[in-house]
This record gives C-alpha cells, structure tokens and sequence, in this order.
C-alpha cells in the first residue's frame, strides 16, 4: 500500500458526463506518482457543516501531468459541491487510499457496472495480457469510448437499449467469453454473482466493493465487511474496506 498524502490540488476540468455523473481531472504534488489501479482519495468539502471527506474512486492516472482522474456520481451535498468545482479552483483531499488490484499476465475479464466502471480504466489501460471488457448500464452509457482504447467492450444494459440486454454475466455468456481471471466493481448483487460464477468456473475473482467511509483511514470500523479469516486489527472476523480494501480476492470476505 502506497503511503497516504494529504493536499491542496488544482481542479483542471470538470464536466457532467452522464445524468448526475461528473468527470474531474485535478493536478497533485505527490498523490498522481504513487496511485495505482484500485485505490481511491478523500475530498474534502469547504463547507464547514460537511467535516468528513467523500471517498472517489481513482478513474485515471496521469504521471506526466501529475493529475488523477475522478468520475464520481451526485449522492448528496459533499458531491453536489464538488460538482460546481471549475477549472483553477483548489479542493483538499488525501491518497491514495487502500489496496488497488493485483496485476497479473494472462486472459482476464474487466467488469465493472454504473460508478464501479470508473475504477476500471485504469487497471485496462496498464494490465497485460488478453483483456475482455464487460461494462454494465442501466440506462445511459458513459466511458465507453475511453474503454475501447485498450481492448474489446461488450455492453449490458437493463433496458437493451445497447448490447446485451441484462447484466454484466448475460453479456459474458452471449458472447461466449472466457478469461482465466476477474477483476470487477460494482453493485453488490452484480459481484456476488460474479464471485460464484467465477468459483463454478475454478476462476480467480478479484473484487473492489463500495461502502460508506467515515475516516477513511481504517481508524473508525466504519466500513468493515465479513472475512473468512480473524483480522489481525480487531481480532475477529471482519476487514476494513478502507484499509484492507476496497479490492479483496472475492473468496476472502462474505458479502
């Protein structure tokens, strides 16, 4: 786990992508050098009423301009202010946070489904090996574009407007793809059926899952989930999403 930093960074655009979906890119000191597919950073408000940081997801890393890019969706009035941030303006925040995905060679699938999408284009862009790309929609599509730069997207949407009409596993056996590993974001229901296709399959599973933070930094037990195993920490069975997390080998934690 890379250590955490906190700072002032520079919001250098920030747009809405999709209903309620905002897409920023915000340049840092030292936080775009040590981030990895997976992790995420804190923001923090400059409403004074708002003391706790908004947890986002890291969509993209940019060494060269030592930027991170965040898509993240309107929840409620952290992320409502983070929303009118224009280009020029500062925003605090720390990172970057928790255990990003492990990155192995061989055929694996991305999936990921509505703000669990995000996450992924990272880890596309730098994991080697066959990669096929599974993203699920509800309705309106986002980052799709992005995605087929570094590999072949299949598409699933509830309402079939685009792709497969159905989930993420209905794209996956549609199209008739096969991978040796997972590595996936999203919906609880969506990862769950993943973690027991990928069991039936003798697959590797790796999962990021979501979950309201208070600190952020593994202090508070906010944010635990169920574990196979005791946690060194606490001394029962549970992990903390923020710390241990958010990316887990799906066998290791119930959910």
């Amino acid at each position: 786990m890379s250590e955490k930093r906190k700072e002032l960074a520079e919001v250098l655009s920030n747009r809405e992508i999709s209903a309620g979906i905002y897409d920023m890119w915000v340049r840092t000191d030292e936080i775009a050098g040590f981030a990895v597919p997976g992790q995420f950073v804190s923001l923090y408000c400059t409403d004074g009423s708002r003391l706790l940081p908004r947890p986002v997801s890291i969509c993209e890393i940019s060494t060269d301009k030592q930027a991170v890019r965040l898509v993240y969706r309107i929840a409620g009035k952290g992320t409502e202010e983070f929303s009118k941030l224009m280009s020029g303006d500062g925003i605090q925040l720390a990172g970057p946070m928790g255990n990003g995905f492990p990155q192995k060679a061989g055929a694996s699938f991305l999936i990921g489904g509505g703000i669990g999408i995000p996450p992924m284009l990272e880890l596309a862009k730098r994991l080697e090996g066959e990669k096929q790309i599974v993203l699920g929609f509800r309705d309106e599509q986002f980052l799709v574009e992005d995605f087929k730069k570094y590999g072949p997207v299949c598409i699933a949407t509830e309402d079939g407007s685009a792709g497969t009409k159905g989930n993420v596993l209905d794209a996956i056996l549609e199209n008739g793809l096969k991978a040796e590993r997972i590595y996936a974001c999203g919906p609880l229901p969506m990862l769950r059926a993943l973690k027991e296709y990928a069991a039936k399959k003798g697959m590797e599973c790796y999962v990021s899952l979501e979950e309201r933070m208070a600190c952020g930094i593994g202090a508070c037990l906010g944010c635990v989930c169920k574990s196979k195993k005791t946690d060194l920490h606490t001394n029962v069975k549970n992990k903390r999403i923020c710390k241990e997390g958010p990316v887990f080998e799906a066998g290791e934690v119930e959910f």
